[in-house]
């Protein structure tokens, strides 16, 4: 090969490496509460790490690496991560500026994918909730419902068309709403609505997969179809169970790799809302089958800790042995609430708090404390353990190894656990000071 032809194609190749490369810039505000960012390839199943960097007086820039792949990326500023993040479409074409404030969100200064993708869900939003309010507002003019129904295929349409060929369309065309082409009342409209909530939603685009979409999709529908009027938990989880039920439906044809995905965000969201019924017929029904083919044994046992350790369920039970005498958890009584503590006598932070929390006790009434030792041997945990004589105490041999430590999900010591009179757990609190506040709250 011709020496200046070769030297040709390496320019060429570097020009094109360089012009793969983008960033990511911006500024966050408050700038004090900013010190890092870090960068994440959201996934179907997962998230992979792709870059880090520091937040210097509120602004940042971040290099996205030359070989980084097209879609969903999350920006995370602070613990716990799936908390503090914001979201962002990356093409590959183009760098992208930003600003995000605590108080007022995510806006994009710079970015032909994004800018388009926040314009058109700020449009939409903003025509579907003056339909909303024309319904539970209850007026009659025709004209105007009209007149909203045209404006909202109308922008619908408009941003299809802008978004041909970009990534932002993919998310565009799964959102088109329900549209009515004449009047209809209220009734009409929402069963409208219902009925055709899924019509332009593919569970398959492997582009809406790499996000939340699909997953706020199903939340939206199985959390918020419910009747118009207001009704208690209790009547609300067995309707928000059918809607659970007409789901599956929807998505038998998709694979049990996204549908596992998509059953767990709902599962996440009646655990967080309380709805444990809903919660266990989620998992019973679809969810731990699904985990079981798709081999998500984390997952399935993540959820069995949640199950066996929320609010409202009577503690796994507890041995320990005073003697030759079998003592139960369960068999303790003569108390209003039980507090657990576990503890070993070699953990610099419980021999600091276990005496404090032991003397304050004195002033709260109806408490009895059951310490477990989470130990390797009983010769520090007998010196220890006689300090402090008004807990009743146990000893689990084998420390992090011990059943125990598995069964109460026991990540570090202390760990404390309130219980009322039927020792059903009733509060989980971090420390020997949040458990004093709750019980003197619930005195």
């Amino acid at each position: 090969m011709n020496p200046k032809n070769a030297f040709f194609l390496l320019t060429l190749c570097f020009t094109l490496l360089s012009e793969a490369q983008h960033s990511v810039s911006g500024n966050l505000s408050p700038a004090d509460d900013y010190k890092w960012l870090i960068a994440y390839k959201l996934n179907p199943d997962h998230q992979n790490y792709i870059a880090d960097t520091a937040v210097k007086n509120g602004a940042f820039s971040l290099d996205m690496p030359a070989n980084a792949q097209t879609g969903m990326y999350r920006l995370v500023y602070a613990v716990p991560q799936e908390e503090f993040y914001f979201d962002f479409i990356y093409n590959g074409k183009e760098d992208i500026v930003l600003s995000f404030d605590s108080q007022k969100g995510l806006s994009f200064i710079s970015s032909t994918e994004n800018l388009l993708y926040a314009r058109y869900f700020n449009e939409i939003h903003g025509l579907e909730k003056q339909i909303t309010q024309f319904y539970s507002e209850q007026k009659t003019d025709r004209n105007l419902l009209l007149n909203l129904s045209q404006k909202l295929a109308a922008v619908q349409k408009s941003f299809e068309t802008q978004s041909q060929g970009m990534l932002s369309g993919h998310f565009i065309s799964a959102n088109r709403p329900y549209i009515s082409s004449g009047y209809e009342d209220a009734e009409t409209y929402m069963k409208h609505k219902r009925e055709h909530y899924f019509d332009a939603l593919d569970f398959n685009d492997q582009v809406l997969q790499g996000s939340d979409f699909l997953k706020d999709k199903v939340v939206n529908y199985v959390f918020t179809a419910l009747p118009n009027h207001q009704i208690a938990n209790n009547e609300k989880e067995p309707v928000i169970m059918d809607n659970v039920k007409e789901l599956a439906q929807v998505l038998e044809d998709v694979s049990a790799t996204n549908k596992v995905q998509l059953f767990n965000s709902l599962w996440t969201q009646a655990s967080n809302d309380n709805l444990n019924k809903v919660a266990d017929f989620i998992y019973d029904n679809y969810l731990k089958s699904l985990a079981t083919k798709t081999n998500k044994s984390e997952l399935i046992k993540k959820i069995e800790i949640q199950n066996r350790l929320r609010l409202g369920v009577v503690a796994p039970e507890i041995t320990w042995n005073e003697g030759s005498i079998t003592k139960r958890l369960s068999g303790l009584s003569g108390a209003k609430n039980y507090v657990i503590v576990f503890w070993s006598s070699t953990c610099s932070h419980c021999l600091q708090q276990l005496p404090e929390f032991h003397k304050a006790l004195k002033d709260i009434s109806n408490t009895k404390v059951l310490a477990i030792g989470l130990e390797d041997d009983d010769v520090t945990w007998k010196k220890e353990s006689a300090k402090l004589s008004n807990f009743v105490h146990g000893i689990a041999l084998g420390k992090w190894e011990s059943p125990y430590a598995d069964i109460y999900d026991i990540q570090q010591t202390p760990t404390y656990y309130v219980l009322d009179n039927e020792k059903r757990i009733v509060a989980r609190p971090g420390d020997y000071e949040e458990v004093l506040k709750f019980l003197k709250d619930h005195d």
